[in-house]
């Protein structure tokens, strides 16, 4: 009993230790007020700048210029001899998730990786010290339509996920053709298993979406009428997320391999 107890001590004792370091951790990133100074600034909208100072304050760039003063308690860097750039963006990353496809169905547009955002992987921290500091985080490419994306500003050092989330960024889903959403044709049971089919789903789901605005649209005229008893239809979230496609509220981003399937693609969003 003496062991099991002197056990549950250490137990108790590594897990509150470890619990502090993670707490300090979760403080986050130095969000204070930087000068780096004489750099070659790449600036990327308005050329590159030799012998140049950038300003951060509160973690945002602020000014940049020849010979900027730093505010007072500002930290200084001398960056004589190297280059001074924004923070790389991956328009294509599954960084700081840990599940990407819900292959439970061709079609999976009310799912959402905001949703399983994992702010402690240390991906993010690799991807940091590379110079990459936003990615759009994204669903697989195992159906043709798969869920909806999310665009992150990699921060680490705390535990909630919606600090990672970009406020402001566009809506995206995830689209793939092609091998992925087929497999080669090896999917027993499962559709589709050709180009073609994956054509038809696409076409399929956008159809329904279409149907599914009109039933609402129609709906919501008819019920302003005095006396109107009639049931809204059936809610659902997978045809509302397409249909916001349809209204060009949300990006498709799409993974394809082949100018023939891309062709097909743009011929079936000028469709609808």
């Amino acid at each position: 009993m003496k062991e099991i107890m002197k056990s549950k001590l250490i137990y108790q004792t590594v897990l509150l230790a470890l619990t502090l370091g993670l707490a300090r951790q979760g403080v986050g990133q130095d969000k204070g007020t930087i000068l780096i100074k004489n750099g070659t600034v790449l600036t990327v909208t308005k050329g590159t700048l030799e012998n140049t100072d950038v300003l951060i304050r509160d973690g945002k760039i602020n000014q940049i210029g020849k010979g900027l003063k730093a505010p007072g308690g500002a930290k200084e860097i001398d960056a004589t001899g190297l280059f001074v750039m924004p923070g790389i963006i991956d328009a294509h990353s599954h960084i700081a998730l840990e599940s990407i496809n819900e292959g439970t169905s061709q079609v999976t547009a009310e799912v959402w990786q905001g949703d399983a955002i994992d702010p402690l992987q240390v991906s993010i921290y690799r991807a940091l010290a590379g110079g990459c500091t936003t990615s759009h985080a994204m669903h697989g490419s195992a159906n043709s339509i798969g869920g909806q994306c999310q665009t992150i500003k990699h921060r680490y050092g705390t535990f909630l996920p919606e600090e990672l989330i970009m406020q402001g960024a566009p809506r995206t889903i995830k689209f793939a053709l092609g091998e992925n959403p087929t497999n080669h044709g090896t999917r027993d049971g499962l559709l589709p298993q050709t180009r073609m089919g994956v054509e038809f789903v696409i076409r399929e789901a956008f159809s329904q979406a279409k149907e599914y605005l009109a039933e609402w649209d129609k709906y919501n005229k008819n019920k302003a009428a005095k006396g109107f008893r009639g049931a809204p239809p059936e809610y659902s979230y997978r045809l509302e997320t397409l249909g916001e496609i349809l209204k060009g509220n949300i990006i498709i981003h799409c993974h394809s391999y082949r100018a023939d399937e891309i062709y097909m693609m743009l011929n079936v969003c000028k469709d609808f």
